[in-house]
């Protein structure tokens, strides 16, 4: 009756979370300080008819709680419409041409960061006060607390830009080179080469939070009975921490990173803002305006954006990158480009 009951009440919670999201979505674009009629037609078609026929045509017409749902009906059935920035496209497929990218980033890093975390926090738990200890705690806070945005900009500034004599090792931004028909292995070195920096910036921003959990969840394990009673039976300590401490430690980190796993459908948004990465965080962090309100609503719908409260709105590039689109002569970030 007790495991019924916890299941039942974690169901209803999911459900409740939905209808927030839900309606948190629905009424966060109406709340926006525009018009969004004038938005899609322009100032030299904003005429009266004109304006009643957009206002049939988009269903804001109907009453208030009517708009909603249908909103709702469309949004369980997957159906989104089709993009207003990107005009001829359905909302599904401009998803789906960034959730790869997004993919790819978000789930190597996560995997490299966990690996490297695990093992620090382990040995930092395992010799707990001692030098390793100490001074992998001071590592970890740092990069924890670190603002993922800053990091990033210091990152692109080293390695995109050159320090004094050195010279730029990366490309500023973008998946891959744009202009450039290659395939093959070129192709695969091309896109690991564009995904190196953000790759990187996002492994050292999710390392510290990964090992931080393992070595006080270590430190906790190391209490308890079964480790003292393995100790008094003479196993050896090897055998004790990987075959006794490590799997009763591990739940708390493994919770943390299937979460971060999670956030692919969300995206990276302060990552891929700073590179101009075109995946799903750079495209919910488009104007919030009613023109990318379609798709910014299907992606929070799936996720909710991979963003620290720590950071703040990050100044780079914000252009939705296309493969066609060239360098944003705006920002000169290549593979970038207004829409």
């Amino acid at each position: 009756m007790g495991t019924r009951r916890f299941i039942l009440g974690k169901i209803l919670q999911a459900l409740l979370t939905l209808a927030f999201v839900l309606v948190f979505n629905f009424f966060l674009f109406r709340v926006i300080p525009s018009d969004p009629l004038e938005q899609l037609l322009g100032p030299d078609a904003f005429e009266p008819p004109n304006i009643e026929q957009l206002t049939r045509d988009l269903g804001l017409d109907e009453p208030l709680p009517q708009q909603f749902l249908i909103y709702a009906r469309n949004t369980f059935a997957l159906d989104f419409g089709d993009s207003f920035s990107f005009q001829g496209q359905d909302v599904k497929q401009v998803i789906s041409e960034r959730i790869w990218p997004t993919l790819l980033l978000v789930a190597t890093s996560t995997i490299a960061s966990a690996a490297i975390g695990l093992l620090i926090g382990i040995h930092a738990g395992w010799r707990h006060g001692s030098r390793f200890d100490k001074g992998s705690q001071v590592l970890t806070l740092f990069v924890y607390a670190m603002p993922e945005f800053w990091f990033g900009i210091l990152v692109l500034m080293a390695f995109a830009e050159g320090v004094g004599p050195f010279p730029s090792l990366f490309p500023a931004g973008g998946y891959s080179t744009p202009g450039t028909d290659i395939t093959g292995l070129a192709h695969v070195a091309d896109v690991l080469t564009h995904l190196a920096l953000p790759w990187f910036v996002l492994t050292v921003a999710l390392m510290g939070q990964y090992a931080l959990i393992m070595r006080n969840s270590l430190i906790g394990v190391m209490s308890d009975q079964f480790v003292v009673t393995a100790r008094a039976k003479g196993v050896r300590e090897k055998q004790i921490l990987w075959g006794h401490v490590v799997p009763n430690a591990l739940l708390p980190t493994f919770t943390i990173v299937l979460l971060s796993l999670g956030f692919v459908f969300g995206g990276v948004i302060a990552v891929e803002y700073v590179f101009s990465y075109p995946g799903l965080g750079l495209l919910r962090c488009g104007r919030s305006n009613f023109r990318t309100s379609r798709c910014s609503r299907a992606c929070s719908c799936c996720s909710p954006p991979r963003s620290s409260s720590r950071t703040s709105s990050p100044t780079s590039c914000t252009h939705i990158w296309t493969p066609e689109s060239g360098p944003c002569h705006a920002c000169t970030v290549p593979g970038t480009a207004r829409t």
